[in-house]
């Protein structure tokens, strides 16, 4: 992880000069700073490194303002994600929207998406439309995806293709299209662009399906919230897609009924504990390791047949596998 951590330093000493806090009126601006101040693993930017760096060598100053915007973008959503899903905590702090006010949020998250597009456009190279052309065939992605979330809050059951899809779109887009920018700022063939945006695809997918695992059965200690979010708010995961497909009819019938009603404060872990359950005897929680092994095998397969020297792509691999070890 030698690489990635080099790249997270450069690219952390970019971003620590491109301050908005001076902006005025400082209203719109201090919201900005504020969500990047929260942390956060930084995973997309420093992506968007490796792939352009497949390239560059370690020249890589023309795609710290592409990765600074794929930065700004990911928080933009997260502003706005947290205003719909009304949500108080981002990363253990009070969200934009709870620290200032509705309002304010939803305007200083568009502007943050403006200017997500001003530092993309300092890392074209006389390739801008393609640059542009991928930047918003991932920000619709996104949109999409975040739509199908929240449609499926009203529906009693979803197809597992339909959440691979959603998850796909609101997730793993990002770390396609940043893999993907990363070889078209690097001048990469548009194959091998395309390799690479693969991989992160993959990847992607692979990631949030094992955060819905970790959502369920991970440990809270090292997870850094609270386990069960994702059964208190009736998500519709692979572990209930799964469980209602392969569990007993009597599983499935409690499982409906939990699902469907509100859940009093103090009835909350025993929700938590009975869903989980079914979860295990139904074969869900294994159905769902076995999914997680097969996307990120998917990834493996798309950086094996990208033409570079094994030496090179070993940073990615070594990503890959330790993104998969995680446990928050």
């Amino acid at each position: 992880m030698q690489a990635f951590q080099r790249l997270q330093n450069a690219y952390r000493a970019y971003a620590a000069q491109e301050q908005f806090g001076q902006g005025q009126p400082q209203e719109l601006y201090q919201p900005l700073d504020y969500i990047l101040s929260l942390g956060g693993k930084q995973m997309r930017p420093i992506l968007l490194l490796m792939a352009a760096e497949l390239y560059l060598g370690q020249n890589i100053e023309t795609a710290l303002p592409a990765a600074y915007a794929i930065e700004l973008f990911h928080n933009f959503s997260l502003m706005h994600d947290d205003i719909m899903d009304q949500a108080d905590l981002r990363r253990g702090k009070a969200t934009v929207h709870k620290k200032f006010d509705t309002n304010t949020a939803i305007l200083s998250g568009d502007v943050m998406l403006v200017y997500s597009y001003k530092y993309l456009a300092q890392s074209a190279s006389g390739n801008l439309a393609a640059l542009l052309d991928c930047y918003n065939e991932t920000a619709i992605g996104v949109c999409e995806g975040q739509q199908m979330d929240m449609n499926f809050e009203q529906m009693q059951s979803v197809a597992l293709e339909s959440y691979l899809k959603m998850i796909e779109l609101k997730t793993s887009v990002l770390l396609y299209g940043a893999m993907k920018m990363g070889a078209l700022i690097g001048q990469a063939p548009a194959e091998e662009a395309e390799l690479l945006g693969e991989f992160g695809r993959n990847m992607g997918i692979a990631f949030q399906l094992q955060d819905d695992y970790l959502d369920s059965f991970g440990d809270a200690a090292t997870f850094g919230k609270r386990i069960g979010g994702d059964i208190l708010q009736n998500k519709k995961t692979v572990l209930y897609i799964k469980a209602l497909e392969l569990g007993t009819a009597a599983d499935k019938e409690q499982l409906l009924a939990l699902y469907q009603q509100a859940c009093p404060a103090d009835k909350e872990e025993e929700k938590i504990e009975t869903v989980k359950a079914i979860f295990e005897r139904s074969g869900a929680k294994a159905a769902l390791g076995q999914a997680v092994e097969a996307y990120r095998l998917k990834a493996v397969a798309f950086l094996d047949q990208l033409p570079k020297d094994q030496t090179d792509k070993a940073p990615l691999y070594q990503f890959l596998n330790f993104i998969m070890q995680r446990q928050h």
